[in-house]
């Protein structure tokens, strides 16, 4: 049955319908916002994964170039096969907000997929599918508990804007993508230009109200097509063994979850279960999974209610205490800028390199060649965290992490025109018990300061979680790895000591109300002005000047029309320069010439061979050129390289000259003075007026 529904959004029409294109999925929608146009659908398998204990959902996001009417330019001209991390991000956006929304006890295979049909350049794809994954899934028998919408928040002179274009977004302080089901917030994610809490706390439910319309047409989609919901059975729980677990291992967990050390917890978490399942195991036959179960169940309660009735956390810490940090600069000796940075059981070793325009990153996407001056790369080895696994190359909650500690720092980076420098940051997470993210934007801004590179303030972030119990709400700072899994909520914020410049939150409950919130980003603000003031002690600003064996960037601008003589046939001037000195060149349109050189003596001497060949004549200046040609009414003599003029007869001698060649033959070096340049760039030299100078 084919079904449509609109609302206008932001100014524009947003329709969702169904009934046309993919009609064999559990459920698909094509939803429609400007000329840009998404395919999500929805599909389940028929029967439950009993090999798993968790909901084995995957989101896929595909951006096809078709979409904007281009060819790929991969080798073989079509979309790689390995998604990009725009499209890699996106599945994120999808998955975090409905992940938490599917009925208790389903493990049926689920797989959502979207992709992009058309995009118009203005209107991005992303929000759209994940509106269409909420629809999609509504109208399929797929048992989930929503619907959730998705927009996008700007920031501009002083005004939020629902779902900037791509141009707006140039001049917005905010970017800021806000889930949500008609009840509360479900996920954030953004950054902004150091904005204060208040600011943001607005923008969000500024976009949570914006988005209620689109869950009010989703309802009307799912009320006209639905199809009815899979019945999902629960697992039935012997309550018996409950209790028996229960009594077996509860005196004993409270010395587990009070050990402080991370390892140390681990070890003997495993080794009360392997007690427990042995003490219960011939009681309860075949039941070893289900003991196992309950343990981690009574795990998880005795912390959260050790925390909500004894208001006292794993490491004994306040719930706005933040751990002991400890971090230090020019760590490693021959790279361009490095920091140690480590709080608590998490730690990170973050360097910073600086490069030529050479060395951006060239990203080809929807919107054209993208090209990054500006890198950070977050690496979460296994022995982080004690375990051993192959390494596969990034994961998708590396390229998260990534692009959330990129967005904090690029807030905070020099303008490219002052600092012409690309950037790299590389993350080793070398230990990570809670908020390694975070210690990648502690330790990335104390690297680029050791850089000397002119960042306009230190950044910090730090993760804030949540344990709601009934009425009562505790936000804690600076979480634990193990408060971050038995908890409700990872809200991630970084900034300055001026205010936010990124934040992702994450939630495993219905949503957060404006109230907790609100406390979440004032507790947030304390810890990240406590963490500044602690990374001030390892350094304060940036270095005075770059490292010694960081390259150096000399700046000229030349006239344009000399960019040939610059470049020479075939680039042979300047890769033979760049070869001589071993410097990167780098020209611009423009006439704006930058040189990378491995030290100042060498960037001189460029500069200078630039200068020289890309030099123009000036009228009244003296000049040492060489004689190239004799005709008989004078001769032209080149006064820099490829520049030459005509002294005519009449101004070689203080005396009648009568033949050119009594005075100078081809070869010979001359000094001359530019007597004039008319209007076609012609030379006018003159030899006898130095000699009656």
């Amino acid at each position: 049955m084919y079904k449509k529904v609109e609302v206008e959004i932001g100014g524009r029409k947003l329709a969702i319908e169904t009934g046309k294109i993919a009609k064999q999925a559990g459920g698909a929608v094509v939803v429609t916002y400007g000329d840009t146009v998404v395919l999500v659908t929805a599909t389940a398998a028929k029967e439950p994964n009993l090999k798993v204990d968790f909901l084995p959902l995957t989101v896929e996001y595909q951006e096809r170039f078709y979409a904007v009417g281009r060819i790929p330019g991969s080798f073989f001209r079509r979309e790689i096969g390995r998604p990009t991390e725009k499209e890699t991000l996106t599945c994120r956006f999808i998955d975090r907000p409905l992940r938490p929304l599917f009925a208790e006890g389903y493990q049926n295979e689920t797989q959502i997929i979207g992709t992009v049909l058309s995009a118009d350049k203005l209107n991005d794809p992303d929000m759209l599918a994940m509106i269409g994954a909420s629809a999609a899934l509504g109208i399929s028998d797929i048992p989930f508990q929503g619907p959730i919408a998705g927009v996008r928040v700007g920031y501009i002179d002083g005004e939020y804007v629902l779902n900037p274009t791509q141009d707006q977004l140039v001049d917005s302080r905010m970017d800021l993508i806000v889930a949500g089901s008609k009840e509360a917030v479900v996920m954030v994610e953004g950054g902004t230009d150091s904005l204060s809490e208040d600011e943001v706390l607005a923008g969000i439910f500024f976009g949570h109200e914006s988005l209620q319309p689109i869950l009010q047409i989703q309802e009307e989609l799912r009320e006209a097509v639905g199809k009815p919901k899979m019945k999902v059975e629960p697992k039935p729980v012997n309550e018996e063994l409950r209790k028996r677990v229960s009594e077996v291992a509860a005196a004993d967990m409270v010395q587990v979850i009070t050990t402080v050390d991370k390892m140390a917890r681990g070890a003997a978490q495993k080794e009360l279960q392997s007690r427990v399942v042995a003490a219960l195991v011939e009681e309860f036959p075949e039941s070893e999974s289900e003991i196992k179960g309950h343990f981690k169940d009574l795990n998880k309660q005795m912390m959260r209610d050790r925390i909500v009735k004894d208001n006292a956390r794993i490491d004994g810490r306040r719930m706005d205490e933040i751990r002991p940090i400890n971090c230090e600069v020019g760590t490693l000796p021959m790279v361009h800028g490095s920091a140690l940075f480590t709080r608590g059981e998490t730690q990170a070793i973050v360097t910073a390199t600086l490069g030529s325009g050479e060395d951006e990153q060239r990203v080809e996407s929807l919107y054209g060649m993208d090209f990054n001056p500006f890198m950070l790369h977050y690496n979460f080895p296994p022995y982080c965290v004690g375990e051993v696994r192959f390494l596969r190359g990034p994961s998708r909650r590396d390229i998260g992490h990534g692009a959330l500690a990129t967005r904090a720092i690029k807030a905070v980076l020099p303008d490219r025109e002052e600092f012409p420098y690309t950037l790299r940051i590389v993350s080793e997470v070398t230990e990570s018990n809670g908020s390694s993210s975070m210690a990648t934007v502690c330790g990335g801004s104390m690297a680029l300061m050791d850089a000397g590179i002119p960042i306009k303030n230190p950044v910090a972030g730090v993760a804030m979680g949540l344990i709601k119990e009934d009425d009562k709400v505790i936000v804690l700072s600076d979480i634990l790895g193990d408060e971050d899994h038995l908890g409700d909520m990872d809200f991630k914020v970084t900034g300055t000591s001026e205010g936010i410049t990124a934040l992702q939150m994450d939630i495993k409950i219905a949503g957060v109300s404006k109230e907790i919130m609100g406390q979440a980003l004032s507790q947030a603000r304390d810890g990240r002005l406590h963490i500044l003031d602690k990374m001030s002690e390892g350094i304060g600003t940036h270095r005075a000047e770059l490292p010694e064996h960081a390259p150096k960037i000399f700046s000229l601008q030349i006239n344009p029309d000399k960019i040939r003589d610059l470049i020479g046939p075939g680039g042979k001037v300047i890769k033979g320069l760049s070869a001589e000195y071993g410097v990167k060149i780098d020209v611009e349109d423009s006439g704006k010439v930058s040189i990378f050189a491995p030290d100042g003596r060498v960037g001189d001497e460029v500069t200078d061979k630039i200068k020289a060949i890309t030099e123009e004549a000036e009228i009244g200046k003296v000049y040492t050129g060489t004689v190239q040609k004799i005709v008989d009414f004078g001769a032209f003599v080149e006064i820099m390289p490829g520049t030459d003029g005509l002294v005519h007869i009449s101004e070689l001698d203080t005396k009648r000259v009568e033949n050119v060649t009594d005075v100078l033959k081809e070869g010979d070096t001359v000094k001359v003075k530019v007597l004039n340049i008319d209007q076609r760039g012609k030379i006018r030299l003159s030899r006898k007026a130095l000699l009656e100078d």
